[in-house]
């Protein structure tokens, strides 16, 4: 047995009622992969540099979730939330016939994993979250915040139409890796931007050699579940003993002391549960990759086991 191959993939388009889910299969296709979700803004090709080290006995399946990447955008008129992105996870289990998945995400991906098996813990047998231990509470201050996004949202709408008629500006890859590099505050360093930029941005019809942002802009203004640190422990109760890992960046805000609480419920009486941490910021997984594997595999081999020899 080896590692998985980012060349040895089969691209996936999952009709839904808005359009479909693009996604791009890892490795084995014969068995039920692990399920991967990226983070808010970003696409599968946040695991690029993840994959190549993970066996390749199981199978990698990995989404864009619905207005990123490839995937089709909402209808207009919808506000993305919480709530239609984390239906992506039994949307992939009809279309495949699965009567469990194996999650692991980052960020937003993290987040919508701990929501399904929170709230359907009989269809999950393994969690990983990637930087992320479940949503943000809800708080004062998010409410200036939200009227912001109100506003912003409708702009977006009408950019989006302006689009249908009218290229956006264009810009050549490198200054596009340093925006992509700024608008994470330099989570994902230049030098690894082109793994998020492959698959959202298009080539310019009107300059050689420029490329525009192609992605829907109603995601910056998305919604999460309201959330509070009483929801978080009753959700966390009800994953009970399931084989759960969390990777935090070691200089990430997104894991905190708000955290605690739940995760000390994860681990109580739970001898599958298991928390590390990396050296790196909030994309960790890409930035660190090596780092993150070293927990992954052997976590992955504990509860995905491989086949008996002779059987793969």
């Amino acid at each position: 047995m080896g590692n998985l191959s980012l060349n040895d993939y089969e691209d996936v388009s999952i009709e839904t009622p808005y359009g479909h889910l693009a996604g791009r299969w890892y490795g084995n296709r014969r068995e039920r992969p692990i399920l991967a979700l990226h983070g808010w803004q970003d696409n599968l090709g946040s695991f690029d540099r993840l994959i190549p080290l993970l066996p390749d006995y199981l199978g990698i399946l990995c989404i864009d979730l619905p207005g990123h990447g490839h995937s089709s955008p909402l209808p207009a008129g919808m506000l993305y939330s919480a709530d239609d992105w984390v239906l992506v996870i039994g949307r992939v289990m009809k279309e495949f016939k699965w009567k469990k998945v194996s999650l692991m995400g980052h960020s937003l991906g993290g987040i919508l994993s701990y929501l399904h098996v929170s709230l359907a813990p009989q269809t999950v047998d393994m969690v990983i979250t990637l930087d992320i231990c479940m949503p943000p509470f809800d708080a004062p201050e998010c409410i200036a915040k939200r009227a912001q996004y109100m506003e912003r949202h409708l702009v977006e709408e009408d950019r989006s139409r302006l689009m249908e008629v009218q290229e956006p500006p264009s810009y050549t890859l490198a200054q596009l890796r340093n925006v992509l590099s700024q608008g994470t505050f330099n989570s994902v360093p230049v030098e690894f931007a082109q793994h998020l930029l492959n698959r959202s941005v298009r080539k310019s019809q009107l300059y050689p050699d420029k490329y525009y942002f192609y992605r829907d802009g109603r995601t910056k203004y998305h919604t999460l579940l309201p959330f509070c640190a009483e929801k978080g422990l009753e959700m966390a109760k009800r994953i009970k003993d399931k084989p759960y890992l969390i990777i935090k960046g070691s200089d990430s805000p997104f894991i905190d002391s708000r955290s605690e609480p739940v995760m000390a419920v994860l681990a109580k009486n739970n001898p599958h549960f298991e928390f590390h941490e990396v050296s790196g910021l909030h994309h960790v997984h890409l930035t660190n990759a090596e780092e993150c594997a070293k927990f992954i595999v052997p976590f992955l081999r504990r509860h995905r086991p491989p086949p008996p020899m002779g059987k793969l």
